[in-house]
Parts: structure tokens; sequence; C-alpha cells
């Protein structure tokens, strides 16, 4: 089994910052950092909300396409 190793603080910010500005230029950077952090307070509650709104047919129909109809065998 491997040791798990934490880079120190100040190198994981610098590495994140320098990724966030490669990614995103500086603009978009300071966007981001300046972002409300309590945009979803209650993120699990909002998600249980968003998830009662959901259908699965729908989802599965534009994954997989329409369900193709089935015919029915005419009695004889």
């Amino acid at each position: 089994m491997s040791t798990q190793t934490y880079l120190p603080e100040e190198t994981m910010v610098r590495r994140g910052l320098e990724a966030l500005m490669t990614a995103l230029g500086p603009i978009e950077t300071a966007r981001f950092l300046n972002l409300p952090r309590s945009r979803f307070p209650d993120y699990v509650e909002w998600h249980r909300q968003w998830q009662t709104r959901l259908s699965p047919q729908p989802f599965f129909d534009e994954v997989f396409g329409p369900a193709p109809a089935v015919e029915l065998a005419a009695d004889h």
C-alpha cells in the first residue's frame, strides 16, 4: 500500500491559481474566485427538489432514442 503525501498548502494554492489562469485567463479566474459561496446553501435539499422534477423517460429517449413501437400480432 502506498502512502499518500499532500502538497504544502502554499504550493497547492499556487498550482491551483496557475491552472485557473491557464484554463480561464485572468478575468474569468477573478470571476470564478468571486462567485458567491452560498449559491446553494443546502445543496442536498436543492438536489432532492431538482430530482423530483425529473422524468426518466425523456432522458432515456434522448440518450438511447425512443423505444421502438411494438406491433401486436393479429389474432387468426
